[in-house]
């Protein structure tokens, strides 16, 4: 009856990330773990890309049906498919390997994520954030977008104008001894734990192919894994026989095509899991195409106006100064 449940499932997934550039098949660093995990599981799944909600703290998110495994809830996508019995890649973990399994991805999921975070939007020129991101958007929303998010990394990091050098140098060192730690578990295997993929080799090589295919050649980060060849050697290694060879089959020919959001594909996906009449599924994917529309548009506009307030703010803050220097004179 299980065997029989999982055969249902196949099939049946859809994940929704953000779209696909530097050769990767998402480029967020968020989305590409969960893409890597799905393909170590030999889930069979659709992809589709939401360039609709690039500040979005859910995407990505997987459906199965009507269950959905958001990334803002218990502890993100991938814990929610094992929680739920959906995809679980751990289920055949050895308990004398589970202490250090989790403090491994303890170390990946904080102190290489908080790294990739720094690199992408506080030590980079934004143009690699700009085209995974906002390049779908306007340019001013895309602008007061990367400000937030570069604004809310330096919070979430504690940086400061007056501990920036200290704070770049501590996430570095971190970075550098989690590089250093991962060698030494990985020697000369082909995974990190036990000989088959777990929950802990998808997050890393997601973070190890982006660092590798995202990130610049003046990267600090990118330098410092690529002085691990071991490292090297696995991500490209897992890169060709995992992704590469099934690519064809799993990402839309066109994903800067504006069908590729999340709004109509996705919910053609999913009418076709349901066992109602297809006139049925096609006027309600008709109306919830139009809704998503009417939400893409109400978007726009509320940023807009988030832009032209931000910018009167800073104006007449600066119009108050100017005053009050006068004054003085």
């Amino acid at each position: 009856m299980g065997d029989e449940r999982r055969e249902e499932k196949k099939g049946s997934l859809v994940l929704v990330a953000r779209k696909s550039c530097f050769g990767l098949p998402t480029a967020c660093p968020s989305c590409l773990p969960v893409y890597i995990y799905l393909r170590f599981a030999d889930a069979s799944f659709d992809i589709h890309f939401d360039v609709s909600n690039p500040d979005s703290d859910h995407v990505p998110y997987v459906e199965f049906g009507d269950y959905v495994a958001f990334n803002n809830e218990k502890g993100g996508v991938i814990e929610c498919l094992k929680e739920d019995s959906i995809v679980d890649l751990d289920s055949k973990l050895p308990s004398l390997s589970v202490p250090e399994w989790v403090s491994t991805k303890a170390m990946i999921s904080t102190w290489l994520a908080e790294a990739v975070q720094y690199e992408l939007w506080v030590a980079s020129d934004g143009s690699i954030a700009n085209k995974i991101y906002f390049s779908d958007l306007p340019w001013p929303i895309g602008k007061i977008l990367h400000w937030k998010q570069t604004r809310a990394v330096k919070q979430l990091c504690g940086i400061t104008s007056l501990n920036a050098v200290e704070k770049e140098a501590e996430i570095y060192r971190k970075a550098n001894i989690a590089y250093d730690a991962l060698s030494t578990r990985l020697g000369a295997q082909e995974f990190l734990f036990d000989s088959r993929p777990t929950t802990v080799d998808a997050i890393f090589l997601g973070h190890a192919l982006f660092v590798l295919h995202a990130l610049p050649d003046t990267s600090v980060l990118q330098n410092s894994l690529l002085k691990h060849a071991n490292l090297v050697t696995y991500a490209e290694y897992l890169k060709t026989d995992f992704l590469e060879a099934s690519s064809s089959s799993s990402i839309p020919r066109s994903p800067f095509d504006a069908s590729s959001s999340s709004s109509m594909p996705r919910k053609n996906a999913s009418s076709r899991w349901r066992s109602e009449p297809r006139p049925k599924a096609k006027r309600e994917r008709t109306e919830e195409e139009k809704i998503f529309r009417r939400r893409a548009k109400y978007f726009l506009a509320t940023q807009l106006v988030a832009v032209i307030v931000f910018l009167s703010l800073f104006g007449g803050a600066d119009g108050s100064e100017d005053a009050g220097d006068y004054e003085e004179d």
